[in-house]
């Protein structure tokens, strides 16, 4: 009769190891998330090749490939297990072309793919620690090292249509009349390589909400952000400043609410704090856009955000009998 006692006791140190919360089981994993990511972003990579050509789909295969390429050269060099399958890195490399112009040179779209592992993940310690959404991280280091490489309105402009980002920057409200709403929306606008497809990048991210993989709040928040912050400069001044709905539909807007700010490292975790961290860097964007020296605000915004968000993350209802 004792035996199963002595069997069952025999790994008690096993039984008795707490893991770190959540103790709960699920069929998540960061493999499916990916793949879902790299589901919900497909429809704006094809409609890239649409609109810039087959050198588009090159800047995003190259980005993607070194952004791999990179992250298995740092696992090794720190001796961890190398996991690329997991398709984080080629999703943030993907995520990086999309800030691209679509003629950028490979070495640019190299350089800043490499960064965004090395710079954007690996000196934080690897996915899931960086303090500031990887991409981002590379794309600020390229935009100030090589500005006219990284100029969406000075690389494409051999293209018919204009920035309008640029064109309200440079020329103000009255030259937003050659821009209709709609084609802003069917994606028929200058600038990055996928992250103006409007119509494809909304797709995507009501799959995101869709199947679940992410949480409206962030997105929906980041929205009112912008179209509040543009509201109140437009209703002081409308022959001055741009009205709401085209700040929501112009430059990387869409792109940023749905697969830049919800970033799952740098942004915050609760609902309140998320609330907060999305309206917080959609009001930034208009701001950045009217005082700032960049056409497109989205990219420095939510990266002035990601610093916030250990603060937001303090924000949160007080326990039940607390004071």
């Amino acid at each position: 009769m004792s035996s199963p006692v002595v069997k069952a006791m025999s790994n008690i140190a096993i039984r008795l190891t707490v893991s770190p919360a959540p103790h709960w089981r699920s069929r998540r994993t960061i493999h499916k998330m990916m793949q879902a990511h790299l589901l919900a972003i497909l429809p704006a990579v094809l409609m890239s090749v649409y609109m810039f050509g087959l050198q588009s789909m090159a800047v995003v295969g190259l980005a993607g490939s070194v952004a791999v390429i990179t992250e298995v050269l740092c696992l090794k060099l720190q001796g961890r297990e190398v996991n690329v399958d997991n398709f984080t890195a080629l999703y943030e490399g993907i995520l990086f072309a999309f800030l691209l112009p679509a003629t950028a040179p490979w070495w640019l779209v190299s350089v800043g793919a490499i960064l965004t592992i090395v710079l954007g993940r690996a000196v934080f310690g690897g996915y899931g620690t960086n303090p500031v959404c990887a991409p981002l991280v590379a794309w600020a280091f390229c935009r100030l090292s090589w500005p006219a490489a990284m100029d969406i309105d000075l690389n494409l402009s051999h293209f018919l249509i204009n920035a309008p980002l640029d064109q309200l920057k440079y020329f103000g409200v009255q030259s937003l009349s050659q821009f209709n709403y709609m084609e802003l929306f069917l994606g028929k606008q200058l600038g990055g390589l996928g992250s103006s497809q409007v119509v494809a990048l909304l797709a995507g991210g009501l799959y995101l909400l869709g199947t679940g993989w992410l949480r409206a709040f962030i997105p929906v928040a980041f929205f009112i952000g912008v179209g509040a912050a543009s509201s109140v400069f437009w209703l002081i001044d409308p022959t001055f400043y741009a009205d709401p709905m085209f700040h929501l539909l112009a430059g990387s807007t869409v792109f940023g609410a749905f697969f830049l700010a919800p970033d799952v490292a740098s942004s915050p975790v609760g609902m309140l704090p998320q609330v907060l961290f999305g309206f917080i860097a959609g009001g930034m964007v208009v701001i950045i856009r009217v005082y700032g020296v960049y056409p497109d605000g989205v990219p420095f915004a939510i990266m002035l955000a990601n610093l916030l968000s250990p603060l937001l993350d303090n924000v949160r209802p007080k326990p039940f009998g607390g004071k």
